[in-house]
């Protein structure tokens, strides 16, 4: 989406307000002995408290075979993205991590957030992962700039895991959004600088970096949905969805708990 007038930015900022609060209250409730459909049951309820609606439930991804059944996405682990909540819901554990991947439709206005959040105390690799997750996301905000190109955001990413230890998943990666759920340009989380189709004022983004703690490969579970890492290892995903403007980029979708 590119932002015409007055009237969409505001509504596609508040889309992203009501999405930050919401995925904060979300990852608050995480914590050992609280399930996924728990989560799922309480993403659907604050979604129909503020009058809006899921981006998720019945959006069917390209080449899945059925609509995806829930309103949120819970990642527990080596699950990497689009995890299933409510069917064979898990109950997580001391130690886990979890990614929560939610979007909402306010009045015609799609915004798309996620945050991987520990369940209890973590290992000192979950906890590195997840922060070099969100570090990655902050540089490609940074590099998302009118007048720049989308290499330079998939660059920024790129570079801010090199050393680190962590695969990027090559396969999956950040898009345009704001009109419907995923739009085009493709942001990917590596590439070269001064590549791709060029930002401009009004282009609204999801930018969201995936990182495996062991080699970047994934598979797809039976479910049709769930990804995971092929080595089992864990996964971290970190997403906000951007307002490009001619001076500034708003973050719109940022929680006030968030640490940047």
């Amino acid at each position: 989406m590119i932002v015409q007038n007055p009237e969409e930015r505001a509504g596609i900022i508040e889309s992203g307000r009501r999405l930050g609060a919401m995925l904060e209250v979300l990852s608050a409730m995480v914590a050992p002995g609280i399930t996924t459909n728990d989560l799922e049951e309480e993403a659907m309820r604050l979604i129909l408290e503020g009058g809006d609606l899921p981006a998720f439930k019945g959006y069917t991804p390209e080449g899945a075979r059925r609509p995806f059944p829930a309103a949120l996405c819970v990642s527990v682990n080596e699950e990497v993205v689009h995890g299933i909540p409510n069917e064979n819901p898990r109950t997580l554990k001391e130690g886990d991590i979890v990614t929560l991947d939610f979007g909402i439709v306010h009045k015609g206005f799609f915004t798309d957030s996620a945050v991987t959040v520990p369940v209890g105390k973590v290992s000192k690799q979950a906890q590195a992962l997840i922060a070099a997750t969100d570090h990655a996301l902050e540089e490609g905000i940074k590099a998302a700039r009118a007048g720049n190109r989308t290499g330079d955001i998939s660059h920024a990413i790129e570079a801010a895991f090199k050393g680190t230890g962590f695969s990027i998943v090559k396969v999956l990666g950040g898009h345009a959004v704001g009109r419907s759920v995923h739009e085009e340009p493709y942001i990917s989380n590596f590439g070269h600088a001064g590549t791709g189709p060029e930002l401009v004022s009004g282009m609204v983004l999801a930018l969201e970096p995936i990182a495996n703690a062991g080699k970047g490969s994934i598979i797809l579970s039976p479910d049709g949905h769930t990804y995971r890492t092929r080595d089992g290892s864990i996964s971290s995903q970190t997403e906000h969805t951007i307002l490009i403007e001619e001076n500034e980029t708003l973050v719109i979708t940022r929680r006030s708990n968030e640490r940047v």
